[in-house]
Parts: C-alpha cells; structure tokens; sequence
C-alpha cells in the first residue's frame, strides 16, 4: 500500500519524537516544554529567513519535523489525557 506525503510526514515526526523521548526526561513543567518548542520554532525560523534561492528545504524541513515532534511532546508531557477536549 502506497503511503501519501501526510503519512510520510507523520511517520518522520513519529521517528523524532521516539529519539527525543529516548534521549530526554519528560519535561519538568508547561514552561520548559514551551521554551523547547520555541527554541525549535526558532531553529526553524533562521532558516525560512534565507532568501528563497538560499534556503535548504531539507534543512527547513527537518526543522518542521522538530517543530512537530516537540508539539506533540508538549501534548504528552505537559497536558494531562483527561483535558482532552474531546
């Protein structure tokens, strides 16, 4: 079965947040979760500043995957399962 570009980039923030969560302890409180996904929104940033011909679309992209992955981390870590807004 053929997977599309969201299935792709689904998996690659799947893989991401699998090493971070292998590599570092959960976040401590809302404060350092937010202060690591802005340093990733950052990292991102310096990137998409680049004149269009400059840019690196891998270098961009795997930042997004980051970006994606600490979102999701925040999510896990900082937001309990019961204040879902379901």
């Amino acid at each position: 079965m053929a997977t599309g570009p969201v299935d792709r980039i689904l998996e690659d923030v799947d893989i991401e947040l699998a090493g971070a969560l292998q590599a570092y302890p959960p976040f401590h409180s809302a404060h350092e979760a937010y202060a690591t996904l802005l340093e990733e929104v950052d990292e991102l940033w310096e990137q998409v500043k680049h004149r269009p011909t400059l840019r690196n679309p891998a270098q961009m992209r795997h930042e997004a995957i980051q970006v994606a992955a600490m979102a999701v981390r925040f999510v896990l870590d900082v937001v309990p399962d019961d204040e879902r807004d379901d």
